[in-house]
């Protein structure tokens, strides 16, 4: 179970280092194997790649209505490995797609990670901050 934002900068090259408390988790149950697609919230999904397969297989059997979901998601999916320093290379068409230059924050998910441009994540929080509490967090004592 994946959680906790983290403050990380891409390289030159584009390559991320993953934080070394999911980084380890990633490499003992995937052995570093990860696959990173489009979210359409304007941010990159990286999964473990056995939680890609899940998530793969119940796109796949989206009916027709859904042909451009399954583009986003599964024809923009790259698979990926952490190298041996622990960082895991963003595709230049990735990087673009979700505005990510330099400053991102990644974040644990649950089953997988958010990547989002720094700026654009900070900004896109603040807005929801002042948005009402959704229906849906009733029950939850704030």
């Amino acid at each position: 179970m994946f959680q906790g934002a983290s403050s990380l900068s891409l390289d030159a090259k584009g390559r991320l280092s993953v934080p070394t408390r999911h980084r380890d988790v990633l490499l003992a149950t995937t052995q570093g194997q990860l696959t990173i697609t489009k979210h359409p919230h304007g941010c990159l999904m990286v999964f473990p790649r056995p939680e890609w397969e899940k998530f793969r297989d119940r796109i796949a059997q989206l009916p027709m209505s859904a042909q451009w979901w399954k583009r986003i998601f599964l024809g923009n999916a790259m698979d990926v490995e952490l190298d041996g320093t622990g960082r895991v290379l963003v595709s230049p068409e990735l990087r673009a797609a979700a505005g990510l230059v330099r400053e991102t924050m990644l974040l644990g998910m649950g089953d997988h990670f958010e990547l989002w441009d720094k700026a654009a994540y900070e900004a896109k929080e603040a807005e929801a901050m002042q948005e009402p509490m959704p229906a849906a967090f009733e029950d939850f004592a704030f």
